[in-house]
């Protein structure tokens, strides 16, 4: 085993509130234990870093910075990256990039009925329209669960769910799983490219533009859902525009709407305000285009982005002039995303020990990150389409605007639980007496793979795609002491709360204890 030093702080190191307070208000009688647990932890780090920067920067740098740039890393990756320092490490992730997924939709999420054929359907056949609708948003979720899973790139899709949850759209109002699957191919091609570029075709996103109403704006009639969201949540954030400034840039956004035959924008010319605006006290004729690279020049924009970055990366708690720093290399760089993330990733408050474990995973962040870690074959991931769902993170639906305000959010009694359950079926995922008894599920669906079209159907192919899920805990404990690590070193960001149950002599034990032990709920 590697030994641990204790890390000695100057000034001493004091705890984060919500670390202490973390779970406190929860009161369900099933966790309980778990809760006081987190609730009275004081966390150190547990491991003293190999060597400084410049040189091989270890194995708990490696973790750490594969955990928080993408999912949860596997042992072998943890040991490649330890042989690198932080600058190569970084410069690697940021090259390894992808502007496409690796793996193929189903073909039926590219059909689209066109909206005249819609307009013309009978009661029956919108009902069977959207039944169609609410499956096919399913096979979307499995399919995007599933990228997150073989992903040669994990910050690419990282990145994709943080714009996800930035450019916030749902298909319960939306509709059309196509326009859900569209967006998501934007957002995924702009991922780590401009924000600039990213910003325009995210505003002209089909989904977008049914979500905030973009298309029933009319010269004459402006709407100012839009308008008013690209300001607060996309770009300036709070306090930093007018209510005229929203009720003037309404009106430049006025004629963006969709071809109802492709799915694709389409803009109507004849239903366009062309008269003179007046915006952020400049006064032209503008139109939708002029007031994204309006809101681009102002300083909030990138400061705004950057303090929403380091949130997702390092800490709760923005530190003001970190992410003046980061903002100053998105402006310059003509907001390229990549030099910022690479400031970001390569701050000293990055690598801080303090920073360590103190952000809480999201749920997909414990789903996919376990599974990957854990080298886990899914084959099919529809039954955890439906664990992220019950934990809070349902993909393709936000719970408003604002998206899913995560940290703290992500915890509650239930919540906690549904985590606390998930994990406790993924540690004893290699129980025979488990294998035996998922066999017993009676189910008639012959491929995992076929397109379900009932409840029924989905429930059947779940109860398959579970028993078929395979995790070697003895194949993957073993393969730790050839790479020098452990499992606490892999698995965990601070010290086990349970000391004694984490350091089972029993492997596999070991292993179950450290998934179910409170330090597994943070990065």
């Amino acid at each position: 085993m590697l030994s641990r030093t204790p890390l000695l702080r100057t000034p001493p190191f004091r705890t984060p509130p919500f670390r202490t307070r973390l779970f406190g208000t929860c009161l369900h009688r099933a966790t309980a234990g778990l809760l006081v647990g987190l609730g009275m932890l004081v966390f150190q780090v547990a491991y003293a870093a190999t060597s400084g920067p410049a040189g091989a920067m270890g194995p708990d740098d490696a973790r750490h910075l594969l955990t928080r740039s993408g999912f949860a890393p596997t042992p072998e990756q943890i040991a490649d990256y330890a042989k690198l320092s932080r600058s190569e490490a970084v410069d690697r992730i940021l090259a390894g990039t992808r502007s496409t997924p690796v793996t193929a939709w189903p073909d039926e999420l590219d059909d689209f009925v066109p909206y005249r054929i819609v307009r013309t359907m009978s009661e029956q056949q919108r009902r069977d329209a959207n039944r169609v609708n609410t499956v096919r948003g399913v096979e979307l979720r499995v399919w995007w669960l599933g990228e997150m899973l073989v992903t040669p790139s994990p910050l690419t899709e990282r990145m994709t769910l943080f714009w996800h949850n930035h450019f916030v759209s749902s298909q319960d109002k939306v509709r059309p799983a196509k326009l859900m699957l569209q967006q998501n191919l934007t957002l995924r091609e702009h991922a780590t490219g401009n924000f600039g570029k990213l910003l325009t075709a995210a505003s002209k996103d089909p989904a977008m533009l049914i979500y905030l109403d973009g298309r029933n704006s009319r010269k004459g009639q402006p709407n100012e859902n839009f308008a008013r969201e690209v300001m607060e949540l996309f770009t300036l954030g709070e306090g930093h525009y007018s209510e005229r400034d929203i009720k003037e840039a309404a009106r430049a956004f006025t004629g963006w709407d969709i071809d109802g035959e492709n799915a694709k924008f389409f803009f109507r010319a004849n239903q366009h305000d062309t008269g003179v605006k007046e915006i952020f006290g400049k006064r032209g004729n503008f139109n939708g285009d002029d007031v994204l690279r309006l809101l681009l020049e102002r300083r909030e924009t990138a400061e705004f982005i950057s303090t929403k970055l380091w949130r997702e990366f390092v800490s709760a708690q923005a530190d003001k002039s970190g992410v003046q720093q980061v903002a100053g290399v998105l402006r310059d760089s003509g907001y390229e995303i990549k030099p910022a993330l690479r400031t970001l990733f390569l701050s000293d408050a990055f690598w801080a020990q303090d920073n360590r474990g103190a952000l809480v995973k999201s749920p997909v962040d414990l789903v996919v990150g376990s599974l990957r870690s854990l080298e886990a074959d899914v084959p099919d991931p529809l039954p955890f389409v439906r664990t992220l769902r019950q934990m809070g993170q349902d993909l393709f639906a936000p719970p408003n605007v604002r998206g899913w305000p995560g940290g703290e959010w992500w915890i509650n009694s239930s919540s906690l639980l549904d985590r606390k359950q998930f994990l406790d079926r993924l540690a004893r995922a290699d129980d025979p007496k488990r294998m035996a008894a998922l066999r017993r599920v009676e189910g008639s669906m012959s491929a995992a793979n076929e397109v379900p079209m009932s409840r029924e159907d989905l429930r059947r192919r779940a109860a398959i795609a579970v028993r078929e899920m395979d995790v070697d805990l003895a194949g993957w404990s073993a393969e730790l002491k050839p790479l020098g690590l452990n499992a606490d070193r892999v698995l965990l960001p601070v010290a086990a709360v349970d000391n004694g149950m984490a350091m089972a002599d029993d492997n596999n034990a070991r292993v179950r204890a450290l998934l179910l032990d409170p330090a597994y709920q943070l990065k």
